[in-house]
């Protein structure tokens, strides 16, 4: 299952971890976020280990949301080592989300 960040965890969970880490910003009212979470849900089994793969859902936690400009939902973030390295605004395919993964790692 997707890792959940929240404003509480998200310093220590992916700032200042070293390694990659995926960020979904979402809401449970939002329809084209609910087509990106089963991708996010197999990333997270696929990458586990490897990277750290969750969610952020945007009305629960504001203070990440307004930190990181979040606009438009889904969006996605790649972070590296606590910097923000890609990012996904809009559904968009698994592979699409592996690659940018994958040029993180």
């Amino acid at each position: 299952m997707a890792f959940e960040f929240t404003d509480a965890n998200f310093k220590e969970k992916a700032i200042d971890t070293e390694g990659v880490a995926v960020v979904d910003f979402w809401a449970e009212w939002c329809g084209p976020c609910r087509m990106i979470t089963p991708i996010i849900e197999e990333l997270s089994k696929e990458y586990e280990g490897k990277a750290t793969i969750g969610k952020v859902n945007v009305d629960e936690n504001p203070e990440v949301s307004m930190k990181y400009g979040i606009r438009s939902i889904p969006t996605v973030l790649v972070l590296k080592n606590g910097e923000v390295v890609d990012k996904q605004v809009g559904v968009t395919t698994k592979q699409k989300l592996v690659d940018k993964i994958e040029a993180s790692l």
